[in-house]
């Protein structure tokens, strides 16, 4: 690695390529900044590229990642990397793979492994969701006790420390990271309608959203480091996507943003990720995701603790990292705010106050509103949350936030869900195997109607139920449930959920697999 000054005043790293068996970090005695970018872009010995990465950054920020590293060495963590990526540009200012000597894979890539990525798709989900005007900022999300259908059994997620807020905004859910809100915003959404925005912001997710069901909104997906930190950029780019760059080539230039997501959404949810106030009610006024300038940020957690996350943005700059070990295993009681996040802190101020620029730079200001955005003064009714002004997309802006009762429930479905696939037992006798259907909200005389037959109205079962009312009253209200127990037959079905006068009030598709009886077959003579 070489340090040579560029145009715009950056030491930049020039990448040379020695002897294979020279490249590992620690396994020579030159000066190796960024040896695992340099194997990703260098094919042979001599070889010199001109990269993006900024040299004295590198060289912070792999220092900063080893400190932080070497402090919890005894709660079994090792491994870690960060990117640091221009936002204007796409250029790759810092690429740390690994953690060096202090790990036993020093070889391996963290930057572009595969980690499942704990709650940092959450902004993503989100935003799509405000963006179809599905919700606002504002809306209020039951963070209460849930457990949904799938094909493969029982779906029940839980909140990080198991305890439920009751009614709380979405701001509040996305800012505190409320796991039971975000899973209830998927249902809505759908895992496939998810998937594909995931796809379009450049992850590159190996399976479908059916796949991944419901837990896609946990992050359940595995994502690389360098794809993660740039969906993060297309937030601070209004919802533009181009790829990231990592050598400089006079002779090429940086391809033309995309728009994939909504320009106004996308601002609604930096200001999320950047209230201190949203995340209180999770990780307190202070922490390590405050910092002088103005930063959106977002941690993140896998399951069993095994990987962390810190991912964010200020207006120039974009800085993901994360820490873990390579190997897999977990690691003892941290999580992305007192693992990842307090390097995520160090780089980003770095960045603007002793790197590159002063934090009193007119650049380094919060973003400015979009026209379109809409800022409201709104009050919650029996003050779940405080009044305080809220953004809002045009059209979808409200003065009151009003709690939804069992009368104002929207007619729907409830079992099976959309896509599901049922597997009859062969050890149970079909007479002895149902599939009850459910809806909720369904008013007096509704009817079920399979592939287009209405089911006979002596066998259906209506009853009245007690709905559980959020923390934020005591009043509990009646919920009508329609039921109907149904002998499930192989195949491909439609199921409908009309009114009495034939109106369809919700529709999905499943499919049941199993072995139907055969004819004998006739015996050899």
């Amino acid at each position: 690695a070489e340090q040579c000054n560029g145009m715009d005043g950056r030491t930049e790293l020039v990448l040379a390529r020695a002897a294979a068996k020279r490249d590992l970090p620690g396994a020579s005695d030159a000066p190796q900044l960024a040896p695992h970018l340099a194997r990703k872009l260098l094919n042979t010995p001599g070889q010199q590229v001109r990269s993006t990465l900024d040299a004295p950054l590198q060289r912070f920020a792999s220092q900063a990642l080893r400190h932080q590293l070497a402090g919890l060495a005894e709660r079994n963590i090792e491994d870690g990397a960060i990117i640091v990526i221009d936002n204007a540009t796409g250029e790759v200012l810092a690429w740390v793979g690994s953690s060096g000597s202090l790990s036993a894979a020093a070889n391996v890539d963290g930057v572009v492994a595969q980690r499942q990525a704990g709650s940092t798709l959450k902004p993503f989900l989100y935003e799509l969701a405000i963006e179809k005007r599905w919700l606002t900022a504002a809306s209020l999300l039951d963070d209460s006790p849930v457990n949904l259908a799938t094909s493969a059994g029982l779906y029940i997620p839980q909140n990080y420390d198991k305890q439920y807020k009751g009614l709380v905004s979405l701001r509040t859910s996305l800012g505190s990271s409320l796991n039971i809100p975000a899973v209830r915003t998927l249902v809505m959404v759908t895992p496939e309608r998810f998937f594909r925005r995931l796809q379009a912001l450049g992850f590159n997710l190996r399976e479908s959203g059916d796949y991944y069901g419901y837990s896609l909104a946990l992050g359940s997906a595995d994502v690389t480091l360098a794809n993660l930190a740039n969906a993060y950029r297309v937030l601070a780019n209004q919802g533009r996507y181009s790829p990231l760059r990592t050598r400089l080539d006079d002779a090429r230039t940086a391809p033309r943003p995309v728009p994939v997501m909504d320009a106004d959404a996308a601002y609604i949810i930096g200001d999320i990720l950047s209230d201190r106030s949203a995340r209180a009610r999770t990780f307190g006024l202070e922490n390590a995701l405050s910092t002088r300038i103005w930063t959106a940020v977002k941690t993140g957690t896998s399951k069993d603790m095994r990987d962390n996350w810190c991912v964010g943005y200020s207006s120039r700059y974009t800085v993901g990292v994360w820490v873990g070990n390579a190997s897999g295993a977990p690691m003892w009681d941290v999580s992305g705010v007192t693992g990842a996040a307090p390097v995520w802190q160090e780089v980003m101020q770095y960045l603007h106050e002793r790197g590159r620029g002063s934090s009193r730079d007119a650049r380094n200001s919060p973003p400015q509103k979009p026209a379109g955005v809409q800022a409201q003064t709104i009050r919650y009714e029996q003050n779940v949350e405080a009044a305080r002004t809220e953004y809002f997309l045009p059209g979808t802006a409200q003065s009151e936030i009003r709690i939804a009762h069992a009368r104002e429930i929207r007619p729907a479905i409830t079992y099976p869900t959309a896509g599901m696939l049922v597997a009859l037992d062969p050890d149970i006798p079909p007479a002895r195997q149902r599939i009850r259907f459910r809806a909720q909200g369904a008013p007096a005389g509704s009817r079920w109607v399979l592939d287009g037959k209405r089911m006979p109205e002596s066998v259906m079962q209506a009853g009245r139920v007690k709905a559980q009312k959020v923390a934020a009253s005591s009043q509990q209200s009646d919920v009508e449930e329609l039921g109907f127990d149904w002998m499930p037959w192989p195949g491909r079905h439609v199921l409908a959920l009309q009114d009495a006068s034939g109106k369809e009030l919700d529709s999905l598709r499943f499919e049941v697999r199993g072995a139907v009886e055969r004819p004998a077959l006739p015996q050899k003579k």
